[in-house]
């Protein structure tokens, strides 16, 4: 078949041949390339903050590229997360309420990683000059994991305050005269700066010196120890430690500090105080001396007892780098007290005994007044250091030596009357003197693995403990054979005690941490611990010629050592700083071996055991100002090498002790719970702490009343008696406490109102003559302190408390109950731009202790002070217990039903003018080699 095509139709065709052609050219040309799967889609997060490093609530963050308009709000922690993000070139822009707004920021990121985390993003305050308002939707409080944080610019105090002055704004904080810290029912033991022990951690020292204007946060933190800060595995139960951050303004400085003071009755206190703060570098030097009394509330003195201190003491610290890689951290201390004490007290106990002739139970009472005077003198050097080697940025090394050396000389004098069934008096005076050199060294390996979350951490402790003391005791001993004191006998006693004791202790632990997943990780921990123990006590009779013999049924030498071996394995949950549940749960198997030899009594010992022990920890976050954590750990304690003796150890004629090599180790369930809420828009904090400890298997002493066999009693004459201490496991122990409480702010922090207080059950287990009795205490506190400060020339904090124990006894059936209530005030005036007047007072009303015995005292104590040389120098007059009413009774509730009162009668009224001057600059931090500064969360700068 024939097609005639048109001259058209025909350069058509021909065209289309010729393309074809130049196609089929180009693919022989060009081989085909395999075909690229597409991009993967994306997650995007990060974290908003401000300049304090707090997280921006609320922020609005906006991402666009070619591919996405995304924009999404930072939650409560400040934190944003994009999911399904088409390009990894993008750009973001953030904005809130209050900050300047960013530049629109340019980002290149890798296309095929699934998940980018993007570095912190900082933004600046925006302040707006009108009415010189600055919006600032920030809260005052946080928590975070083991954390409780404040934002210091919230809580406004005087020019020249310190930081205790600060700390009483905050809630939930209570600050005593003495430079202690309470914070929500705890006690806070030791400070830090910038993430770093501050001048060997001394609390008081660290509050009542350094400025509040320097201070960007505080933190109260649950401090497991440098093991767990280097490993990350949390054992035991923490320490609350003060830790405060500076502002990046003032963060280098310098501060010297003077002061003297004199006064009537001998009083006198001087001091120097010096400081050099640089970042992470700390340099300070402390010198003091002093006389005070003992037991003047908010007088500075110490103890529950009468008498004067006199107390010198030095220090040096510094912390500083040297060259890149090293850090060195060295302290030394040296204190020396001579405390004269004044003590009295009165002790009623009971008996629960058995007639030989008619074998019926009667309980029979023992009163006790007891007197002593005492002169301790002590010395103390303490020598410490930490040098951190940063072989690279994946080993690391610390070595930290430690030399501590005391002695003392102890004269004291007591005297004891005792009526009941014990009816004897004693008179003896002691003179004692002792030497305790203790060395030690730590040395600790970490390396981190190319993932960072693994690591492996060797430690190795070693410290050598010798203690010598000698004790030349003179006693005069009567025993009294009948009622009327007509009959009795004598003992006199004059004896030389010598004892020597040496304790070496090792221990190596090995630490393993390896990641399961992004969120959850594997800790294993390996340890072997040895403690060795020499002891050396042998007694020496005093002849009237002067010679000395040994008395052998009275000497004591044994050695002993003590091995355990710990293999924990422990899964976390919640490792991400994002993770709002956080769960980790372990287990602990403990073999030991308890070995020994009682030379004095030819006895040897081999005991070993094993113990299984549970730990678990949970926290849950709803927000950063909103937390729960609930914690269990468990114990196991073994008897001591003296509890398991089955023989007679008579060092103390009035209290030989028998063991029972039968005893079981006990072991403790603890159970501990916390719940935080703080309302950023009500400015209301509120707390609770519960705590929960059982008991099995606790080793008791069984006190058996049995016949003095030194005294030889005749016909129709009373029996005298000692107390033999027997011991024996009882199961059915437990304690039950919680404390609560609760902050609110008024008016822009002007009026604070706090409720605190705590509630405690002890159900005790003790033996008495091989009856069982339970000793129940029940004590509940209740705390209310307003804290006023309408202006800033007026202040004042009202106080009061009610303190109320019941104690109660099943064997004795018996009850006694104690109440306190006390009113307290105290606070200050400003007049005339550079006077200050400030007063304290206290009143107490104690009911269920006989009235003789307290006369509800009232204390009054004020001071009138003279700003001086544009407020850096100061001169006061202070005036302490103006009515002379400083006579306190406490008392203390025995196992075996009874109680002790202790009283105070301290010479407590006297008046004192103080000089002091501080000189202090601060500056801001500034980056190396003009890169920005860097800071961790703790305030430590990278």
């Amino acid at each position: 078949m024939t097609v005639n095509l048109s001259p058209g139709g025909r350069k058509i065709i021909l065209l289309l041949l010729i393309l074809l052609g130049i196609i089929k050219v180009n693919a022989q040309n060009n081989p085909s390339k395999p075909v690229e799967p597409p991009l993967p889609l994306r997650e995007i997060s990060g974290i908003v903050k401000d300049s304090t490093d707090l997280g921006v609530i609320g922020a609005t963050v906006s991402l666009t590229s070619d591919k996405d308009t995304l924009k999404i709000a930072t939650n409560n922690d400040g934190i944003f997360i994009f999911k399904n993000v088409k390009s990894a070139t993008y750009t973001i822009v953030v904005q809130s309420i209050g900050y300047v707004k960013t530049p629109a920021m340019l980002f290149k990121q890798n296309d095929r990683i699934p998940r980018i985390v993007m570095d912190p993003i900082v933004l600046k305050e925006e302040k707006n000059t009108l009415n010189t308002v600055v919006i600032n939707g920030e809260p005052s409080i946080t928590y975070k994991t083991d954390t409780i944080e404040y934002r210091a610019s919230d809580y406004v105090v005087r020019e020249n305050s310190t930081v205790d002055e600060l700390l009483k704004k905050m809630e939930g904080m209570e600050v005593g005269a003495d430079g202690s810290l309470i914070h929500n029912g705890e006690a806070v033991l030791r400070a830090k700066l910038n993430g770093k022990e501050y001048l060997g951690g001394d609390l008081a020292n660290a509050i009542k010196n350094l400025p509040a204007e320097i201070v960007d946060k505080i933190q109260i933190v649950d401090d497991y120890g440098d093991e767990a800060a280097r490993t990350g595995v949390k054992e035991g139960d923490p320490q609350k430690i003060l830790n405060i951050t500076t502002r990046l303004d003032k963060s280098v400085g310098n501060i010297v500090r003077l002061n003297t003071a004199g006064g009537n009755n001998k009083r006198y206190d001087a001091g120097i105080f010096g400081t050099r703060i640089n970042g992470n570098q700390q340099i300070g030097v402390r010198t003091g001396y002093r006389n005070t009394v003992n037991g003047v509330a908010g007088g500075g003195g110490g103890g529950g007892a009468g008498g004067t201190t006199t107390d010198g003491n030095g220090s040096f610290s510094i912390r500083d780098k040297i060259g890149k890689k090293i850090e060195i951290n060295v302290n030394y201390g040296f204190n020396e007290n001579d405390v004269n004490s004044l003590n009295n007290s009165f002790t009623r106990s009971f008996t629960n005994f058995r007639d030989p002739v008619t074998q019926k139970d009667t309980l029979i009472a023992t009163n006790s007044t007891r007197g002593n005077t005492s002169d301790n003198n002590s010395k103390n050097h303490n020598f410490k250091a930490e040098i951190d080697f940063e072989l690279d940025s994946n080993n690391f090394f610390n070595f930290s030596p430690s030399i501590n050396y005391s002695s003392s000389l102890n004269l004291r004098s007591d005297s004891s009357y005792q009526t009941g069934f014990r009816h004897q008096n004693q008179i003896s005076s002691n003179i004692s003197t002792t030497t305790r050199p203790q060395l030690g060294a730590a040395i600790s390996y970490t390396h981190r693995f190319t993932n960072k979350r693994r690591r492996l951490s060797l430690h190795a402790n070693l410290n050598s403990n010798s203690n010598d003391a000698e004790q030349q005791r003179e006693a005069n001993i009567i025993y009294f054979l009948n009622e009327e004191e007509t009959e009795r006998r004598d003992s006199l006693v004059n004896r030389i005690i010598a004892r020597k004791n040496l304790q070496n202790s090792y221990r190596g632990s090995l630490t393993f941490v390896e990641p399961l997943s992004l969120n959850t990780q594997l800790e294993l921990n390996t340890q072997i611990n040895y403690n060795g123990y020499s002891n050396d006590a042998t007694t020496r009779n005093v002849m009237p010629t002067g010679y000395s013999q040994v008395i052998d049924s009275l000497s004591n030498i044994f050695d002993y050592s003590f091995t355990q071996a710990r293999v924990s394995l422990n899964f976390r949950y919640g490792i991400e700083n994002t993770a709002k549940f956080r769960f980790s749960a372990g287990l602990t198997g403990i073999p030991s071996l308890l070995s020994g030899t009682k030379v004095s009594l030819g006895t040897t010992t081999e005991r070993k055991s094993f113990n299984l022990i549970p730990i678990a920890r949970m926290e849950y976050l709803w927000s950063r100002q909103h937390k729960i954590s609930l914690n269990y750990s468990g114990s196991a304690n073994e008897p001591s090498f003296d509890q398991i003796q089955p023989v007679k150890d008579v060092t103390n004629p009035q209290n030989p002790r028998i063991g029972n090599p039968d005893l079981k180790a006990s072991f403790t369930h603890t159970i501990r719970s916390e719940y935080n809420n703080y309302l950023a828009n009500m400015k209301m904090n509120y707390s609770v702490n519960m705590n929960a400890s059982f008991s099995q298997n606790s080793v008791v002493n069984n006190t058996l009343d049995v016949l003095d066999p030194n005294v030889v009693v005749g016909p129709n004459q009373k029996a005298v008696y000692i107390s033999e201490t027997r011991f024996i496991n009882v199961d059915g122990s437990y304690n039950l406490g919680s404390n609560y409480s609760i902050s609110k702010q008024f008016n822009n922090r002007k009026y604070n109102l706090s409720f605190s207080g705590s509630a405690n059950y002890n159900h005790r287990i003790s033996m008495s003559n091989g009856e069982q009795n339970v000793n129940t205490v029940r004590s509940f506190v209740e705390r209310f302190g307003p804290r006023i400060n309408p202006t800033d020339w007026f202040e004042i904090n009202p106080y009061a408390s009610h303190n109320y124990t019941k104690s109660e006894n099943t064997l004795l059936k018996n009850q006694n109950e104690i109440s306190t209530l006390a009113f307290n005030v105290d606070g200050k005036i400003y007049f005339l731009e550079s006077w200050q007047f400030g007063y304290s007072a206290s009143k107490n009303y104690v009911s269920g202790i006989k009235p003789n015995l307290t006369s509800n005292p009232f204390v009054v104590n004020a001071y009138l002070e003279k700003e001086l040389f544009h407020r850096r120098g100061r001169v006061s007059l202070h005036a302490f217990d103006l009515l002379n009413q400083n006579n306190f009774v406490s008392r203390d509730y025995n196992d075996n039903g009874g109680y002790t009162d202790t009283r105070s009668n301290a010479l407590s009224q006297y008046f004192m003018v103080r000089l002091s001057m501080r000189l202090q600059k601060w500056t801001g931090a500034k980056g190396r080699n003009g890169q920005p500064i860097r800071r961790r969360g703790d305030g430590s700068f990278m």
